[in-house]
């Protein structure tokens, strides 16, 4: 399993990410090994998990939400339900492509 996850930097900024172990790359970011981004904006705070099946289908849904604008990503956050309509939306997205080809 993979999961996309979203987590609040100390200067409240957000950051989306991939990981099979969520916890373990948080505490990554958390001792500056992680990504590039979130070093020195520690501790980080998980707001956001959802599962994907497969590392595709988690990469698709982190570029769908690192597309999305800092206020729809906040929203995102306040309501965490609405990740399932931008999931579905992924999904037929890549349905699509797969019946083009």
């Amino acid at each position: 399993m993979w999961y996309v996850y979203v987590a609040r930097c100390r200067d409240d900024s957000l950051y989306c990410g991939i990981a099979r172990d969520v916890a373990a790359r948080i505490a990554a970011h958390d001792a500056g090994t992680g990504a590039r981004y979130t070093r020195g904006r520690g501790p980080l705070t998980i707001v956001l998990v959802r599962r994907c099946r497969d590392k595709p289908g988690a990469l698709r849904l982190e570029h769908a939400i690192k597309q999305l604008s800092r206020t729809a990503k906040q929203a995102l956050v306040a309501e965490p339900a609405r990740i399932a309509a931008i999931a579905r939306r992924v999904q037929r997205a890549r349905r699509r492509a797969a019946d083009e080809t």
